[in-house]
């Protein structure tokens, strides 16, 4: 198996389900234990996502901010991955904001293709990518220069036993990201960082 981010060979198996790449860092289930499709979207139908929901709300709220904080009405967005309840979307076109939805089970629509989007907000979904080369590279060719990609995920840090962290345990996670993995993909995608932290990534495109 290689990394499906960086295409090193994975020789390092840390434990019975997980590998850790040497060149980006990232830690990558072992495909065999990859959901099918079915498997996978069931699993989904079982989050309980209400858009209404306070909580709900204030988890996605750093990724909502910062679209408000960076991002015009005027411009258009596009949540990715964004599910059967698009909390933050709802939020901002209450607030007069433009977002087209995707998600491969919920709204699997391919039109969103058609646009160049002024930002790209992801919120828990990139850890699910099992080409995660290939996602970039899509949503890439989609956001406008100078554009910003927001991707709210938990970044691994050392200081965190992996065995028993509670993010590994998600059976649908099957890439996790370290801030070296997301360092190498800004190099890679030719993205400045503008913000790094264990829980909100943001990158503008050069």
């Amino acid at each position: 198996m290689n990394c499906t981010l960086c295409h090193t060979p994975l020789v390092n198996k840390i434990d019975n389900e997980y590998y850790i790449c040497s060149t980006c860092e990232a830690y990558l289930k072992d495909e065999v234990h990859y959901f099918n499709s079915e498997k996978e979207k069931n699993h989904y139908e079982c989050h309980n996502n209400d858009v209404n929901d306070i909580g709900y709300q204030n988890f996605t709220a750093p990724v909502t901010n910062t679209v408000l904080e960076n991002c015009t009405p005027e411009m258009l967005g596009l949540d990715y991955g964004c599910g059967k309840g698009p909390v933050i979307t709802k939020q901002l076109v209450e607030k007069g904001y433009k977002v087209n939805l995707c998600d491969p089970y919920f709204h699997p629509d391919t039109a969103y293709l058609d646009y160049q989007y002024d930002y790209i907000f992801s919120c828990e979904v990139f850890e699910h990518f099992y080409n995660p080369l290939e996602e970039i590279k899509k949503l890439s060719s989609i956001l406008k220069q100078g554009g910003i990609l927001i991707v709210k995920t938990h970044l691994y840090n050392n200081q965190t036993d992996f065995k028993n962290w509670y993010y590994r345990k998600d059976l649908t996670h099957v890439f996790i990201y370290t801030f070296k993995t997301f360092e190498y993909i800004a190099k890679q995608f030719n993205y400045e960082v503008i913000t790094l932290t264990e829980r909100l990534v943001v990158l503008k495109k050069k």
